[in-house]
């Protein structure tokens, strides 16, 4: 009998997710669960604006994945059926949440039709531009504009001192999708160019996790003040 070792047994392949752990402790942390996708209608329904297909959309963070509402959809517009109800915008649609975050200042508040028009517009020139579905660039631009870590304030014996936390992953999509439109809205004041255009190049910046957009760069401020604060 020979005193060679066994062979190790092959190990499965890393999620991508997942590199950069130490060995060993990849095995658990809990696969990707999205959102619960509601029972099918009677009917089959059109694609995103009659053009864009809502199958295949990956979503690669896993805990953004609960949070961010993808699955097909008539029409992104609930008329309120989720308002003041806890915990309901991970069941509402990243579009109709995108929209809901223009509508908060400017001409557009109060006007959910012309909100969900200029989405429509930008994904049009999205769809131009880049050769690729607008709305998995949509979900890749809220995974990369999403901060892991803030800071908060803590009182001890009357100083206050601050400390980095981490962000829920219900935050993290909320400060994601309002960062990404109020750059939207910034971008198109005292400026000659569209609402839905600088909506297109702060989606396709934002997908290339690229620091001239507006979103990644306040994401990339908070984590390095909260990494200060450690």
């Amino acid at each position: 009998m020979s005193g060679a070792p066994p062979p190790a047994a092959p190990r499965a392949p890393t999620h991508p997710a997942l590199a950069g752990l130490e060995p060993g402790t990849e095995e658990v942390v809990p696969p990707i669960v999205r959102a619960p996708a509601p029972p099918p209608p009677p009917f089959a329904l059109p694609p995103l604006f009659g053009k864009y297909p809502f199958e295949g959309i990956e979503i690669h963070d896993p805990g953004l994945a609960p949070h961010l509402y993808v699955h097909p959809i008539y029409s992104p517009h609930t008329e309120g059926k989720l308002s003041g109800r806890p915990f309901m915008k991970a069941h509402m649609h990243l579009v109709e949440r995108l929209a809901n975050n223009l509508m908060k200042g400017g001409k557009f508040t109060g006007k959910k039709s012309k909100a969900i028009t200029t989405i429509k517009l930008a994904f049009d020139e999205v769809a131009a531009r880049e050769k690729a579905n607008p709305l998995q660039l949509l979900v890749n631009a809220v995974e990369n504009a999403a901060p892991r870590e803030e800071v908060t304030r803590l009182q001890f014996g009357g100083i206050s001192v601050p400390r980095a936390v981490d962000s829920a992953p219900a935050r993290r999509a909320s400060v994601a999708i309002r960062n990404l439109a109020l750059g939207a809205i910034q971008a198109s004041r005292k400026s000659t160019r569209p609402i839905h255009s600088c909506l297109a190049s702060e989606i396709i910046l934002a997908s290339k996790a690229d620091l001239t957009s507006f979103a990644v760069g306040r994401k990339e401020e908070v984590e390095r003040v909260a990494q200060s604060a450690r």
